[in-house]
């Protein structure tokens, strides 16, 4: 082998060795990436929250407006709060402090406890049920510091809201579509937050066991400046050239003549007519005489004004219209669905074989614009609600928090085990059987009428009470004092 050809071969080997030095970097580089996008993806996905439902409930509280927009303003910067907390978290391994912790979560904390103190200063308002149930269920948010079931927490709290959710959609379903829409939007909001939680944290906030303090990446995220800009939008279309100038019958001001007369001072009332002591009335007495000529009565044209008003002339009677035939209420067909976890039970008439099974201590009864019908729930129930219904009756074993009859005529109610509470409002005509474990019943009554309960007796006989309607109230000097009226009882 000559000289020449063994340069050329070494030649090769070098340019063979340097570029597997290449590729060995590249593949170190390559293989460390995937560990750093692992652990910013559960941020990632927190940001498709932030996008998606987060901004379609904020689009529903702005289409309702005023305190019920506040309030979810609160709630995004609590969310993003919680996203910047999170991120922390990627980067940086978990604190061993308590006090550590509670100095990240301030931020969130802050906004929670702002969302609570708006629905207590607005009890009065005519949203306070939008209110409550963005307050009761906001508390989700503190899955970050539960372990090792973070996804039963959101889901407690989210159910904590349900109760005056449903007061929203009672109160709006027929006469606010945007209502209903909000109700959807929260609803939507807490069930892909627990969906989340359940994919990237299932037993608690994922921390990075190989990352900095957090109190120093937290600060430096905060310190930091913000993302460059994403590159900028293609030119538009060239500009307009000058309008035509526009035609007009009046003279165009002459702003430079304006200030130069301002600047000549007191000079610029040279011009002016002067008032002569012979135009003055105060030194001409003669101007303020009134003549003849000036006087209306003797001179009538000085009179002449409008004509003086003329009753119309009657006119032709008109045959009266007929009136319109008055359209008939649509029927809409009998619903009883389970709904997410209530129960809806709708438009039933002539129904006395409505059954309820498989429920939970999570689930709700709606019951709405029902006739003439009967409906049984088997087992333990959180609520039922009956709206807007007629000679309709329901029979359940249990239920947790109450039973609600609102907007009713000639409504029945037994429970077969326990209720803690039973509300009537502008009902007229509502019966409530009792069994032995429910004599401890609270009964809340506002604007009804024929309102009677049925107790039960040692010897199995039944006792009718009736709950009074009328009161007497009597100022003492300090307050007024308010009992049941003597004809009433």
């Amino acid at each position: 082998m000559s000289g020449e050809e063994l340069s050329k071969l070494i030649d090769r080997l070098e340019k063979v060795t340097s570029r597997l030095e290449q590729c060995s970097t590249s593949g170190k580089a390559v293989a460390s990436s995937p560990s750093t996008e692992e652990e910013s993806l559960f941020v990632k996905e927190f940001d498709v929250i932030i996008s998606g439902p987060l901004a379609e409930f904020l689009a529903a509280s702005g289409k309702i407006g005023g305190l019920v927009n506040e309030q979810a303003s609160l709630l995004e910067k609590a969310i993003k709060a919680q996203r910047s907390y999170i991120n922390t978290a990627s980067k940086s391994k978990k604190p061993t402090s308590q006090e550590a912790i509670q100095k990240l979560m301030q931020p969130m904390a802050t906004q929670i406890t702002a969302i609570m103190d708006l629905k207590e200063k607005n009890r009065k308002s005519n949203l306070f049920n939008h209110l409550s149930a963005l307050a009761e269920g906001v508390a989700a948010l503190g899955w970050v510091g539960v372990e090792p079931t973070p996804v039963p927490f959101i889901k407690d709290m989210a159910d904590a809201g349900m109760f005056y959710v449903n007061r929203v959609l009672k109160e709006f379903k027929d006469k606010g579509a945007e209502h209903v829409q909000w109700t959807k939007a929260i609803q939507s909001l807490w069930k892909d937050l627990s969906a989340y939680v359940k994919q990237h944290h299932l037993t608690g906030l994922t921390w990075n066991p190989s990352g900095g303090d957090a109190l120093t990446v937290a600060a430096s995220q905060s310190s930091a400046a913000p993302p460059p800009p994403g590159p900028p939008p293609p030119p538009g279309p060239p500009p307009p050239g000058p309008p035509p100038a526009a035609v007009s019958s009046k003279p165009a001001t002459d702003t430079g003549a304006l200030f130069a007369d301002l600047n000549k001072g007191s000079a610029v009332t040279s011009g002016l007519r002067k008032v002569t002591d012979d135009m003055k009335t105060h030194k001409n007495p003669g101007l303020k005489k009134v003549t003849d000529d000036m006087k209306t009565h003797k001179n009538p044209a000085l009179r002449s004004g409008p004509a003086p008003f003329k009753p119309p002339t009657a006119a032709k009677p008109v045959a009266a219209a007929k009136p319109a035939a008055v359209s008939k209420p649509v029927s809409k067909p009998p619903l009883v669905e389970l709904q997410g976890k209530k129960w809806v039970v709708e438009y039933l008439t002539d129904n006395t074989s409505t059954l309820i099974e498989d429920t939970n201590n999570k689930q709700t009864v709606y019951i709405y614009k029902c006739v003439n019908s009967t409906i049984q729930v088997k087992g333990k129930i959180n609520s039922i609600i009956l709206d807007n219904c007629k000679k309709t009756a329901v029979v359940f074993e249990d239920a947790i928090s109450m039973v609600e009859f609102v907007n009713c005529q000639s409504v029945k109610c037994q429970v077969l085990n326990k209720v803690p509470t039973v509300s009537i409002e502008k009902t007229d005509g509502c019966q409530v059987y009792l069994s032995k474990d429910s004599l401890d019943t609270s009964f809340i009554s506002a604007k009804s009428s024929e309102m009677n309960v049925v107790i039960p007796n040692a010897d199995g006989d039944f006792t009718e009470y009736a709950i009074a309607e009328q009161f007497k109230s009597v100022f003492n000097g300090k307050t007024f004092t308010t009992e049941v009226n003597d004809i009433a009882a």
